[in-house]
């Protein structure tokens, strides 16, 4: 994938969330419509590239509602944040559907999302390319003041195309959630 054409990807994926939020007048009389994160995330060893230990980064992520229990989520990070320049810094933006189920305020999630990955070595051009990725997991929001909570939550990631088969698939993200 080229950064062009992740770019577009991105900006593709950007309007989706901002069309599908636009939402009846109708609609804001009926709870809380979404939810927006940010937090630190970290990955796996080799989860998109071979000899790449963890990384740590940050992620974001946008939540409306379309129906009971169900919404679509939007979800960008970032990794290799404080590494040398020897260390890929890798970007991904994911797109999909998110399963809500809740009680006394605590959200438990589910979610499986698509989108695309790009990583590029600052020091040389090794290693730079992007992919078609996936992130597949869930999570707890637990509250913490009215409209804030603390979420934790853990996928599974790839790229398939170029993830190596005996990375550790995993991305642990923790961070303030805003219900809105």
């Amino acid at each position: 994938m080229s950064t062009r054409s992740f770019a577009f990807s991105a900006c593709l994926g950007l309007l989706a969330l901002f069309g599908l939020s636009s939402a009846p007048p109708k609609a804001h009389a009926l709870g809380p419509k979404g939810d927006a994160f940010f937090g630190y995330s970290r990955t796996g060893s080799n989860t998109f590239y071979p000899n790449v230990g963890g990384l740590n980064g940050w992620e974001g992520a946008l939540q409306i509602h379309m129906r009971p229990f169900l919404g679509i989520e939007g979800d960008v990070a970032h990794y290799g944040l404080g590494a040398n320049a020897a260390v890929p810094r890798t970007t991904t933006v994911l797109l999909g559907p998110r399963l809500t189920v809740g009680a006394l305020g605590v959200k438990v999630f589910a979610h499986g999302l698509v989108g695309g990955e790009h990583s590029a070595n600052g020091a040389s051009a090794s290693i730079s390319g992007g992919s078609v990725a996936y992130a597949l997991g869930g999570g707890l929001d637990v509250p913490i003041a009215p409209f804030f909570g603390w979420r934790f939550a853990a996928d599974r990631i790839s790229a398939p195309t170029q993830s190596p088969s005996n990375g550790t698939h995993a991305r642990f993200s923790t961070g303030i959630v805003f219900r809105f």
